[in-house]
């Protein structure tokens, strides 16, 4: 089959790979309709996460046709139209049973080596590096699922893949970082990041009830999207964002903070971005975590600071004491996908959202190095870019 495969730092290939195959009573095969670039396959495709190895398929953001199950698989079947969540979770672990199935216990048959990063490991993740598992990912023809009782949500209707297909990551994960700030009715949230998942963790903001979302980027086409969700746009190469958030609060700071960036994240100060981009490339640190920075500083005194942005292990110039101090709240995490799919699906299909609003680029399997190449410089106003195999 063809797929898309890491070949080095700023390198990906589509080569022809060998055809997944059952391995457990408890797999399925799928056949991909519709896949994704994730901003978090930049990290990737920049050399900045670890144990990536030459040839490796990558992406985890998915859907198809099952076209073979294991001899113990029940819920799913040959021929269903499935989503499947990034985050591999066996269902009967002591996380799992708690709904927080990105720390499964069971699922990263790697998992000595993320706790030699992380101190626990988290669960396995498809098509993002041994340490999560060593997974093959969904940039391809087709993929092995395990635990297909657990993971993939049927889709028995006509809703097109495009409406459903970011079920699997960055819907709820938007959505997750929304819900964190426990919003009150009269909120008011800042995002930081305004590419797909910050323009979901907007558009849910507004459904869980805020009063005023703020949108903080650097693209004004990724911008002008988030203003279609209902969010006021703040470019912060144009303006000085802790004082801005000031005068749009009253002087009080915004209810919570959302950080839909990560740890390549990037500053207007030309300074403090090359002092954390030396520190990156020579590994004395492994975030640039200027948005984490600036959206604790931000936050208003007992507020909330939400964090969605990937990060992979340490960095620098933390300000804990703004935390410690001003009685902050931080919540984290890689989504727990499972338990959001079905509920946003209902949402999509009664019209309240439709995540299609944030493609724009359309392009088959074979041209997704051209892709990366158009995502990762910014090109085009590429957005979002689904693949068909």
């Amino acid at each position: 089959m063809r797929a898309n495969c890491w070949m080095g730092t700023k390198k990906v290939e589509v080569l022809e790979v060998p055809d997944p195959k059952i391995l457990s009573s408890q797999d399925a095969i799928i056949k991909v309709t519709s896949t994704a670039i994730c901003g978090s396959d930049l990290h990737l495709y920049d050399g900045y996460m670890p144990t990536m190895k030459r040839g490796d398929v990558i992406g985890h953001e998915f859907m198809g046709e099952v076209v073979e199950v294991g001899s113990g698989v029940r819920r799913v079947a040959v021929g269903d139209r499935v989503v499947v969540p990034f985050p591999i979770a066996c269902g009967a672990c002591w996380a799992c049973e708690r709904g927080l199935v990105s720390v499964c216990e069971n699922s990263n048959p790697n998992a000595g080596m993320a706790e030699k990063v992380l101190g626990h490991s988290p669960c396995g993740i498809f098509g993002y590096s041994h340490m999560l598992g060593g997974y093959a990912g969904g940039q391809a023809e087709y993929v092995r699922v395990p635990f297909a009782d657990v993971g993939p949500l049927k889709i028995e209707d006509d809703l097109p893949d495009e409406q459903v297909l970011f079920l699997s990551d960055i819907l709820p994960t938007g959505y997750m970082g929304a819900e964190l700030c426990d919003i009150k009715p009269g909120d008011v949230v800042a995002v930081w990041g305004a590419g797909p998942v910050g323009q979901f963790a907007m558009a849910s903001a507004y459904l869980l009830g805020a009063e005023k979302v703020i949108a903080i980027d650097r693209f004004d086409y990724r911008l002008d999207i988030a203003a279609t969700t209902g969010a006021m746009p703040l470019n912060y190469e144009h303006t000085n964002v802790l004082e801005e958030l000031k005068e749009l609060t009253a002087g009080r700071g915004p209810d919570a903070c959302i950080d839909a960036v990560g740890m390549e994240g990037h500053h207007s100060s030309t300074a403090l971005h090359t002092y954390d981009k030396v520190k990156q490339t020579t590994r004395l640190e492994t975030e640039r975590p200027h948005a984490l920075r600036e959206a604790i500083l931000a936050c208003r005194n007992g507020g909330t600071v939400s964090v969605i942005g990937v990060y992979g292990g340490m960095l620098d110039k933390f300000p804990m004491g703004a935390v410690v101090n001003r009685s902050l709240t931080i919540k984290a995490g890689q989504c727990h996908v499972h338990r959001y799919m079905r509920p946003l699906l209902d949402r999509i299909r009664n019209g309240e959202i439709d995540p299609s609003f944030v493609i724009t680029h359309r392009m088959s399997l074979d041209e997704a190095p051209e892709g990366f190449d158009i995502f990762v410089n910014k090109e085009d106003s590429c957005n979002k870019i689904v693949l068909t195999p």
